[in-house]
């Protein structure tokens, strides 16, 4: 029987204190060596826990063995050089400093996989997994080699769809690509950024998702939020293009953002992945608010397909928040839950 508003997280939770400094992003492991490796699998064993506490749907690994959701990935390619760093402004937005394309690009080995079946064995429950897409993944670089942001996003494409392929086989239900640059360079989106994508789920059966989001809740991402206005429409760009898509699942952000809730008119029939949780603040939603939320999105969204969901990762927040915050998206959904179960008796 399939859970109806299946519930899961945008990726990222907070890691435990004694594996890196909490509520900061980038920040650098304090274990190194054997202590390391153990340290990352007891802190996935953790967050696993703590999201089957909350009643979560849909686990993941938190990313608790990764720094950071792109460069993780990056830092295990050939042709990328991470001593020889630049400044680049990321998503139009906030400078960081970033590792260099010396050459062609390459995945010599899997990356997560190993880190993905260690989350099978630990779970019955479906799991997903979040890599990078291509267009976030090159507006986290500097470019010393190829001189075009398509041609590097291909390549890209072509290196994901490799370890999606493994993670599939590895056990993993949902592929989830992250591309928080979606919102925001709409014209290389429409043209070949969701091409890109395309190739990166070419020949995948298992389901595949887009989390396209405001970003963390960093001061860069808050501070340009304040700047767009009473209403966010960059969705309206690249939806009705999606809607054309391959994938099966787009993951957004709703709850506290100024997203008018009628442009999920533009992706009816697809699943979508409705972020009922707002990650840049510390106050806790109560289970009311993030029904409200879903059941707004029920108006544009068959109940079949809407997947209650974070905005976006919370590592940067402190645990106990969000924790509480995980426990406010298991009971809202299951209020909805019972009211549609009400409806349809």
């Amino acid at each position: 029987m399939k859970t109806l508003l299946p519930t899961s997280t945008a990726g990222s939770l907070p890691k435990p204190s004694w594996l890196a400094q909490p509520e900061t992003l980038w920040s650098p492991w304090k274990l190194e060596g054997e202590a390391l490796t153990d340290g990352k699998q007891d802190a996935l064993r953790v967050s696993l826990h703590e999201q089957q506490q909350a009643g979560v749907d849909i686990v993941s690994d938190g990313e608790q063995t990764r720094q950071h959701f792109v460069t993780t990935f990056i830092e295990h390619l050939s042709g990328v050089d991470f001593e020889n760093r630049k400044t680049v402004k990321i998503r139009n937005r906030y400078d960081a400093s970033v590792p260099t394309v010396v050459g062609p690009v390459s995945r010599q080995k899997p990356v997560f996989i190993e880190d993905a079946k260690f989350l099978r064995q630990q779970t019955d429950k479906p799991i997903k997994w979040a890599l990078p897409g291509p267009m976030t993944m090159i507006d986290t670089l500097y470019d010393n080699h190829y001189g075009s942001r398509e041609k590097l996003a291909w390549e890209f494409a072509k290196i994901l769809n490799q370890e999606a392929k493994e993670l599939e086989a590895a056990g993993v239900d949902i592929i989830q690509f992250d591309e928080p640059a979606f919102n925001v360079f709409f014209d290389d989106v429409n043209d070949w950024g969701i091409a890109c994508l395309e190739r990166a789920i070419e020949g995948l059966k298992c389901e595949t998702a887009v989390h396209i989001c405001y970003g963390y809740g960093i001061k860069a991402n808050t501070d340009w939020k304040k700047t767009l206005g009473s209403e966010w429409r960059q969705y309206e760009e690249v939806f009705p293009k999606l809607q054309q898509s391959n994938i099966d699942i787009i993951s957004l952000e709703c709850h506290n953002s100024r997203v008018p809730i009628e442009l999920l008119e533009l992706i009816r029939g697809k699943k979508v992945m409705v972020g009922a949780i707002d990650v840049a603040t510390d106050s806790i939603e109560t289970p009311e608010e993030v029904a409200d939320t879903l059941r707004e999105a029920l108006k544009y969204v068959d109940a079949d397909k809407l997947y209650p969901c974070t905005n976006c990762g919370m590592a940067p927040l402190a645990r106990d928040v969000a924790s509480a915050k995980l426990n406010a998206l298991s009971a809202g959904a299951e209020m909805v839950r019972n009211e549609l179960a009400q409806e349809n008796s």
